[in-house]
């Protein structure tokens, strides 16, 4: 038996106990870096199949299949909510108010964990681990930290997969290079004398420097940076003064910085805090800049996105689409820097009516996309196992 038909037959037998599952994930939220009881529930899980988790220090854990030695396959589940109220009336929405699997993580944590269960009772011949990562859904993300508790260490590639409302379950969405884009923080405190709005002239004048800033960036920017790249500069608050004739002292602005290229992002804050201050420099204002790094964008390996591709054709040979770029940020990205693997978008959209957007209360996943997903992590070992095992092709 194949590792294929094998999670055929584990999903023939245990499908109700997977979506179970994924309902008790959907119903019982955490936000980022607050995952307990999540955790405590797989592990939990886990333990009742004979397998052994490793809890990481804070929340999260991960959980080792086959061989202890030897090459080495790993599958990433993100297990983090958002701070959203739900609005879809299921019958297992959150049960914790302001607080929802609003980006599909709840999937992604029942996929990884059925993959799992099922590989378990499979006489694996190559290694597999199995990452139940939190805190993806902020800044300073979660993978950076399995990182350092040494959650990749012996792990040769890596795949995950992003639940995708605009693709019709039952899709897969590959691409080879950057699927994700980076996206950084960019924050200005701008200050000067102040004064009579009756005479600008005898002050530094805080609301003109911030408009300038704001309107002259961007567009500086597009003049620096090849467009090719998808960079692009976009505030989001403006801060200053309390009365319509007087000149405020002190303001700030702040916005997001994102680019689909890894190698503008490396070298594209020294270029912004040069604009800003060349913007600034006429108006007399002083200003301090704090800018915040993001994640870097989601470069998927060409032999990586290769296997998956292919493991995704076995399943059905129609199954596979190219991706589009998206200009979000997923901090998948930081396990690439370090070793190969692909990124798919996991269709979800049922196929009728609206196709609601990511992060969103009235986001519904239709189910079924939970037995592709572990479909397809489950073909993905199979070529895993085979190309490992077989590194001439099997023609020696």
């Amino acid at each position: 038996m194949t590792i294929r038909t094998h999670i055929d037959s584990w999903l023939a037998e245990n499908s109700g106990q997977m979506h179970a599952w994924r309902e008790h994930f959907h119903r019982n939220p955490e936000l980022s870096h607050m995952e307990y009881d999540t955790t405590a529930y797989i592990a939990e899980v886990l333990r009742e199949h004979g397998l052994e988790p490793q809890l990481f220090p804070g929340t999260g854990l991960m959980v080792d299949l086959g061989p202890t030695d030897g090459p080495r396959i790993a599958f990433r589940g993100d297990i983090d909510a958002l701070p959203i109220e739900e609005h879809t009336g299921l019958a297992y929405a959150s049960a914790h108010p302001g607080v929802m699997h609003a980006c599909g993580h709840d999937v992604h944590t029942a996929i990884a964990l059925s993959t799992a269960i099922a590989l378990s009772t499979y006489p694996l011949t190559t290694g597999v681990r199995v990452i139940f990562q939190p805190a993806e859904e902020v800044m300073d993300g979660g993978a950076q930290e399995v990182i350092a508790w040494g959650g990749i260490e012996g792990v040769d590639q890596i795949f995950a997969l992003h639940a995708e409302p605009k693709l019709r379950v039952g899709l897969i969405g590959a691409r080879t290079g950057a699927i994700t884009s980076a996206g950084d923080i960019v924050e200005v405190r701008v200050t000067g004398s102040g004064g009579h709005s009756s005479r600008p002239h005898m002050t530094s004048d805080v609301v003109y420097a911030l408009s300038l800033l704001v309107t002259q960036l961007p567009g500086l920017l597009s003049r620096r940076v090849d467009p090719r790249t998808g960079t692009v500069m976009v505030f989001g608050t403006i801060n200053a003064g309390y009365a319509a004739n007087a000149i405020p002292e002190t303001g700030a602005v702040s916005g997001t910085i994102r680019t689909a290229d890894i190698g503008v992002w490396r070298k594209i804050e020294p270029l912004i805090r040069e604009l800003i201050a060349q913007i600034l420099a006429p108006t007399g204002c002083d200003f301090e800049i704090r800018y915040i790094r993001g994640v870097p964008p989601v470069v998927n390996d060409d032999v990586s996105t290769a296997m998956l591709v292919e493991a995704a054709r076995t399943i059905d040979p129609m199954s596979v689409v190219e991706a589009p770029q998206s200009s979000g940020g997923e901090d998948f990205s930081w396990y690439l820097e370090h070793i190969p693997g692909a990124m798919a978008r996991l269709g979800c959209w049922n196929g009728v009516g609206e196709k609601h957007d990511l992060h969103r209360g009235d986001l519904v996943v239709d189910p079924r996309c939970i037995e592709v997903g572990v479909r397809l992590f489950g073909a993905i070992a199979q070529k895993f196992a085979y190309e490992a095992n077989n590194p001439d092709g099997g023609l020696s």
